[in-house]
């Protein structure tokens, strides 16, 4: 699989803020079926991943993954874009797919969960080492809009840790005071950290594994004031291929597909509940 938008930091942030999506490689063959997969954009590692090993054990099946904030794809399932499997970041996204007819509520399955944490640029301009600091004056923050899953998480963790007798109330809105833009999906907010247009930013945990662990630093957020975030699955209920659509979901819900959620920083629903 790989990005049909580009290469490079400069490209890849071009690409998500125009709204990037993921798509196998041509096989050498026509496959006889392909799997439309749309995934909110914390998955994009993980999916293509998932599709790539759903389709080797699947003889003549092409996986095409559609990858964006999980309001955006909610909104383009409900205008009829054709898919056959939809794994949103919150379940408020999913509802409004099963409100506008096209899951069966009965079919929603949680998959895995995930956490929050804040980024940071490589060199730290601000010198930010406590949650504390996001209320420093002037500094540059970056957040997901309200209306992306990781948007709403991370004003719900604005707002645990007002409540707390160590932060106070003003925390919450003093911090929202410097937030300098928010964005379409997490890997927009990641992508201005990493390219030091933010002082800070808020992202899952999963966003940060592996090589790109070693490009930012990062602040924990500890357990009392961390939002679990929990993702849901359905195939599709007008899929021309409900069989392989419901395959897909086993195999996320299977051994291999939660060994490959939870190598990509994902917590495999087992053990999240």
């Amino acid at each position: 699989m790989k990005w049909l938008c580009g290469g490079g930091v400069g490209w890849l942030l071009a690409g998500l803020l125009a709204g990037c999506s993921l798509s196998a490689v041509q096989p050498a063959a026509a496959p006889d079926r392909e799997l439309v997969v749309f995934a909110a954009a914390s998955l994009a590692d993980a999916f293509e991943r998932m599709g790539a090993a759903f389709a080797a054990g699947e003889p003549g099946v092409r996986v095409t993954l559609s990858v964006a904030g999980s309001q955006q794809l909610a909104q383009q399932l409900n205008s009829g874009a054709p898919a056959d499997v939809f794994a949103s970041a919150n379940r408020l996204q999913m509802q409004a797919v099963v409100d506008g007819g096209r899951i069966d509520a009965g079919e929603v399955q949680l998959f895995a969960s995930n956490r929050l944490v804040v980024v940071l640029p490589a060199d730290n301009p601000a010198g930010l080492d406590s949650l504390q600091d996001l209320a420093l004056p002037g500094l540059k923050l970056v957040l997901a809009d309200a209306a992306v899953p990781v948007g709403q998480y991370s004003l719900d963790f604005l707002a645990k840790v007002s409540a707390s007798p160590e932060y106070t109330a003003v925390y919450s809105p003093t911090v929202l005071a410097n937030v300098v833009s928010y964005e379409d999906n997490v890997r927009v907010v990641l992508a201005k950290v990493q390219l030091g247009e933010a002082d800070a930013g808020i992202v899952y945990a999963s966003d940060v594994v592996g090589a790109v662990r070693d490009s930012v630093r990062l602040l924990a957020i500890p357990d009392p004031w961390n939002v679990v975030a929990s993702y849901p699955i359905a195939p599709v209920g007008d899929s021309m291929q409900p069989d392989l659509a419901a395959r897909f979901v086993a195999f996320v819900l299977g051994p291999e597909g939660q060994a490959i959620l939870a190598d990509a920083g994902l917590l495999p629903v087992r053990l999240a509940e």
